[in-house]
Order: C-alpha cells, then sequence, then structure tokens
C-alpha cells in the first residue's frame, strides 16, 4: 500500500472503533500526518491551520477558502493526490462540514460542535510512521544537524542571545526547516532556565542552543552547547554524567519495551551518576513525530516502543543537556542529528557503547 492508504486504513479503524462515521481534522499536525507532509499553516502561532480536511464514507475533502485554494492544489499538489476540494470566499463561513456530514456521526481533532473529541488518539497514529516518514525524517535530521552546527561554531563572545537565535533562526529557514521552537542561554542562564527563551543577555563563554525544526510536518529536535576557554572542571563533570544518562535512555529505547521501562533505566542513571533528583526539574523527552514530544514520557507511561518510531530524549543536570532525534529500527537506533566531527563522550554501559555529544571547547 502507498503511504496513503496506509493512513486512510488507520484513520477508518479508529472511526470504527469509536462508532463514527466521519472525520473532521483541523489541527496543522494532522493536516500533514493526513495528506504525506503537505502545509495548512499560515499564522505559525495557531494551531489548526487555514484548511482542514473531511473524511466520509462518501469521499473525502480539503476545506479551506480561496486564498488558501490555489496553493494548496498547485504547490502541495494535493488534488493529485486524490483530494476533492470545498472552496468559500474568505469572507464567509464554509458550510461543508454541515453539508457533507448531515445525519452522519462526527469525530474530531479537538472540540468542535456535536463531535467526538478523539484528539487523544491521533498521536499514536501519527507516531507510527510509514517508510516513507522515515525517510523523510532522515533528512530532516541532517538538516537540523548542519542548521545548529554552523550556527554554533558562528558564536562568539559578546552576541545576545537575540543575535544567537537569529543565526540559529537564519541557519535553519535557508534550509527549509521552520524553527517551531529556538531556545538559546548563556553563561549564568543555561543553569538557571530549562526552557530558555532568548534575551538580550550577553556571552561571555558558554552558550546552549536549542532546536525544534520541522519540515514536511515532521519535527526533529536537537541540542548543543559551546564554551569559550578550558572547560571548568564542575561543567566537566556534569557533562559526562549527562552523556552517560542520555546513552541509558536511548539504548534502552527498544522495541517492546515500554515509556515507564525507559524511564526507570533513566532515573537510576541518573541516581548512579551522582545527581538522583535532576530528573525531576524539566521531563525526560519521548516519543518524536509531527510534535516536538507525540508522547512526553512519564515513570507511570504505559506506551509500547515499536521499530519505525522516533524518540527525542533530552536528559538535562543543571548546566548541562543532551539531546538528539533517533529512529527506532529493528536491528538498533539510528541517530538522526549526529553531526560529524562534533567533540563526542564515548559511554560504556551494559546495553553497548554509545557516543553522545560534548560541549564544543573553543580557544
Amino acid at each position: 500500500m502507498t503511504e496513503l492508504e496506509v493512513k486512510l486504513g488507520r484513520i477508518w479503524d479508529l472511526l470504527k472503533q469509536h462508532d463514527a462515521d466521519a472525520l473532521l481534522l483541523q489541527r496543522v499536525e494532522n493536516f500533514a500526518w493526513a495528506t504525506c507532509g503537505a502545509a495548512s499553516y499560515v499564522n505559525l502561532a495557531s494551531s489548526t491551520g487555514a484548511a482542514s480536511l473531511l473524511f466520509t464514507p462518501a469521499g473525502r475533502w480539503i476545506l479551506t477558502d480561496n486564498i488558501e485554494a490555489g496553493r494548496l492544489q498547485q504547490e502541495e499538489r494535493l488534488q493529485e493526490q486524490g483530494w476533492e476540494f470545498r472552496i468559500a470566499p474568505w469572507y464567509e463561513d464554509n458550510q461543508a462540514v454541515a453539508e457533507l456530514t448531515r445525519g452522519l456521526a462526527l469525530a474530531a481533532d479537538g472540540a468542535y460542535p456535536h463531535a467526538k473529541d478523539l484528539a487523544a488518539h491521533l498521536p499514536g497514529l501519527r507516531s507510527a510512521l510509514t517508510p516513507e516518514e522515515g525517510a523523510r525524517f532522515r533528512k530532516l535530521g541532517a538538516l537540523c544537524a548542519e542548521a545548529i552546527d554552523t550556527s554554533i561554531r558562528a558564536v562568539r563572545p559578546g552576541m545576545t542571545e537575540h543575535q544567537i537565535a537569529a543565526i540559529l533562526a537564519s541557519e535553519a529557514l535557508r534550509r527549509g526547516v521552520q524553527p517551531i521552537v529556538n531556545l538559546i542561554a548563556v553563561d549564568g542562564r543555561v543553569a538557571r532556565f530549562r526552557h530558555p527563551l532568548p534575551t538580550d543577555q550577553q556571552l561571555k563563554s558558554y552558550a546552549m542552543l536549542v532546536l525544534c525544526g520541522r519540515l514536511w510536518g515532521l519535527v526533529c529536535s536537537v541540542t548543543r552547547l559551546v564554551h569559550f576557554g578550558r572547560l571548568p572542571d564542575e561543567l566537566r563533570r556534569r557533562a559526562d554524567a549527562v552523556a552517560r544518562v542520555d546513552a541509558q535512555f536511548i539504548l534502552a529505547s527498544r522495541p517492546g519495551q515500554r515509556l515507564r521501562d525507559v524511564m526507570h533505566r533513566g532515573i537510576d542513571a541518573y541516581r548512579d551518576a551522582g545527581f538522583p533528583d535532576e530528573w525531576q526539574l524539566h521531563h525526560q523527552g519521548g516519543l518524536a513525530g509531527y510534535a516536538p514530544r507525540e508522547i512526553v514520557a512519564t515513570p507511570a507511561g504505559d506506551a509500547e516502543i515499536v521499530p519505525g518510531q522516533a524518540y527525542a530524549w533530552n536528559p538535562s543536570i543543571t548546566g548541562v543537556k543532551s539531546e538528539d532525534t533517533i529512529l527506532v529500527g529493528n536491528d538498533g537506533n539510528e541517530i538522526l542529528t549526529a553531526i560529524p566531527g562534533w567533540p563526542a563522550i564515548t559511554v560504556k554501559v551494559d546495553g553497548g557503547v554509545l557516543e553522545r555529544p560534548d560541549i564544543l571547547e573553543m580557544r
């Protein structure tokens, strides 16, 4: 089956499970997933797009206005994918949902009048990646790795966090990748805040760059750190420790394991590294896909890991962090955001040997 056929099958199975006849998808991530990578957004701050998808026993439609229809038809090539368009003038409400679902039990990916809300069930569908999605994820991972590598090597003392964020955004966008998360911290802010929105603080010696990049609807996450001058001993100790924790998370992310199993292995690694409580200060990551985290792992998480899924673990110890996006395979895990030539910490654990990114030292 084609990628689209696989996804249509999953949608009809979902509707059958919930006694529904039709499904309305309005969220940007669901539109991208169901159309195999098309973009419905205009305003990046909105979770719903400028076009929606409707599935009924009679067919499948794209509901949009006369502003968006041309781009979706010509550049996203959705007509060629077999979608029918219901287009309304931009100044009028589109009545297609009411007309096409009359007498049907409607479901949606969020709150919608008289519809069953199936939003909680969509991440599981989205995160079971097809081979085509896995191939796109590999391309995205390489682009995000290039963007953050080029950016961090351009950072210099005296730059503000805003200036560093501008470099990272530029490097991502010039590769066609949207920086939907662009976090920058310098010096003391690295230790103070797990989610450091950029400020006008100037870099003295230490910086952290965090990128969640989106393309074809998929999202890759990656973090790297740079230090100017000799790395302090305590920072070295923490960097080595977080690398060991990260290695445990990645090596434990194998088919048949559940998220709680991986979490408990990571929690044990924090304890063994001498930082038993740090895992409580920030989430550790989890299942990736069409959102930076489709499911955030918790010690009680019941979701099972299967081949073809992507994961982004992001363990942190105050002042340091380690983060890459991986693809789970039958024979091993592939690090999608690995940067060739980046300094590495070699970690030996029971499950094997793994190289994790070190802090880049600039002289």
